[in-house]
């Protein structure tokens, strides 16, 4: 059955840190760019970050540059998100999702969406 399960989310305080896992399953990720996109309560799904399928290229949401790291390795069939410095606003459901072969100009064109992970910041 192919699907993209998440993983690692939880309750953090500002300013701390936690990593996301994105593992495939049913296919194989290495012909796949992975995203992640998140949706906070009362907000629209944004994009938050894309890695392509060779992992040398990846996209970052301008209000997580510097703060996120996303990463991939493809022995494993896993994505991860790498979140430090956590800020109250990055509070949303997590979700990860795939498109062929690379990122794209834009967030769209990615399908395959798993159900997600939650991440509360808060103190």
């Amino acid at each position: 059955q192919l699907q993209l399960v998440e993983s690692g989310g939880g309750l953090v305080q500002p300013g701390g840190s936690l990593r996301l896992s994105c593992a495939a399953s049913g296919f194989a990720l290495e012909y796949w760019a992975i995203g992640w996109f998140r949706q906070a309560p009362g907000k629209e799904r944004e994009g938050v970050s894309c890695i392509n399928i060779s992992g040398d290229s990846t996209n970052y949401a301008t209000s997580v540059k510097g703060r996120f790291t996303i990463s991939r390795d493809n022995a494993k069939n896993t994505v991860y998100l790498q979140m430090n410095s956590l800020k109250p606003e990055d509070t949303g459901v997590y979700h990860c999702a795939r498109r062929w072969s690379s990122c794209g100009s834009s967030w769209f064109g990615f399908g395959s969406w798993g159900q997600g992970t939650q991440v509360t910041v808060s103190s």
